[in-house]
């Protein structure tokens, strides 16, 4: 009886630590509301819009999670991340079923990682979500500079090899290098002076971060460089750089930020710039700062303000104001209901045309006829659960 005991309790101490070591995770969040914008675009008029709107405070997605321990501080990792709208099921970022995220690789305990696949520049990583109005409150995407131009939120490489250090006493770094998978295009200049650009990602793309964050304060820098960039950022050339789409030979940007925490009170500062180098013709540089904070008034009730000003700089010069308000209240560890309101006012020029406001990336109608509203106010209201 003893033996048999003995035997039992050996092999689930064998299945337990089987488990234990490799471990699948199922893992996402909804986010969804109805937003108001003025100036939106309608005919020749600029109308009011009322809309349900998908993915503001964070894009809506569903991902899996994966390691497995092989022993000696080695494991193998994976993540799979779907991005989708939950207004009408379809699938984000293109149509790609992961076009969130998609890669697999290996990490070592105090060396760090290395992964293979579809995966976020250092600009995202280190920059977006720590340092940024968008990243640090509720704002979102409508609090991301225009289009993102500068990287901070949708910069997804494909085809990319990236090392990630671990943590040493709060300083971490590392670097990546996406592949142009194109013949003859492993420097980015293809012969003809044109490229195909691929449906989503880009042609040959680096980047570069370094961050420290210990206890109240953090500061970090990244720079990422995308040849050709690619259809899955198509506006930003029209919009910003006033070139046609797909012809921008060269998109480099580079930003700075900190933080520092006060008690409840969380402040913030980013700046970034961001140049357009075009087939043919002068380059363009688009410049940001910001600034931020918020305040936890109770543990489930969170309020934020972010003021943005961006610059336009090529043939002639223009600039935008932003200012950003929102507040959070956490009915659980999972599930938060929020408020929103920004405003932007542009001025100046770009090219023969006025500069139009443009409120993040999805507020409303672009007219790059020039025939838009030189301000824009938006309003939201949402729900956010993850899971």
């Amino acid at each position: 009886m003893n033996k048999k005991l003995l035997t039992a309790a050996t092999l689930a101490v064998f299945a337990s630590a089987a488990h234990a070591q490799s471990s699948v995770t199922l893992y996402g969040l909804i986010d969804a509301g109805i937003s108001y914008v003025n100036n939106s675009k309608s005919g020749t008029s600029h109308d009011k819009l009322f809309k349900y709107d998908d993915g503001v405070a964070q894009g809506s997605r569903w991902g899996l999670r994966g390691t497995e321990d092989l022993g000696g501080g080695l494991k193998a990792l994976f993540v799979l991340e779907n991005g989708f709208n939950s207004g009408n099921g379809t699938l984000g970022q293109g149509g790609a079923l992961f076009g969130r995220q998609a890669y697999v690789g290996l990490s070592k305990n105090d060396i760090g990682s290395l992964t293979f696949g579809r995966q976020y520049s250092f600009s995202t990583d280190y920059l977006g979500g720590n340092y940024s109005t968008g990243g640090q409150t509720v704002a979102g995407n409508y609090a991301y500079h225009i289009n993102d131009v500068d990287q901070l939120t949708s910069s997804r490489i494909n085809n990319a090899v990236k090392f990630s250090s671990s943590n040493f006493a709060g300083l971490t770094f590392g670097a990546m290098y996406g592949f142009s998978n194109q013949a003859g295009a492993f420097a980015g200049s293809p012969a003809s002076g044109t490229v195909a650009a691929p449906v989503a990602g880009s042609s040959r793309a680096y980047s570069f971060g370094l961050n420290y964050a210990n206890g109240p304060f953090g500061i970090g820098a990244a720079y990422t460089d995308i040849r050709y960039p690619s259809q899955s950022t198509p506006s930003f050339s029209t919009t910003i750089a006033n070139v046609s789409t797909g012809s921008v030979r060269d998109l480099r940007t580079f930003g700075v930020g900190g933080r520092y925490s006060i008690g409840a009170a969380t402040l913030w500062a980013l700046y970034t710039n961001t140049r357009f180098e075009p087939i043919t013709g002068g380059t363009t540089t688009f410049a940001a700062y910001e600034a931020g904070a918020k305040y936890a008034f109770t543990p489930a009730l969170t309020a934020g303000a972010g003021y943005t000003y961006m610059h336009l700089s090529n043939a002639n010069t223009g600039h935008w104001n932003q200012v950003d308000l929102s507040v959070d209240y956490a009915l659980s560890k999972r599930t938060d209901v929020y408020a929103l309101g920004i405003y932007q006012i542009a001025a100046g020029h770009n090219g023969t045309q006025d500069l139009q406001a443009q409120i993040g990336s999805s507020t409303s109608y672009f007219s790059t006829s020039g025939t838009g509203a030189d301000n824009q106010l938006a309003f939201r209201v949402g729900i956010r659960h993850k899971f």
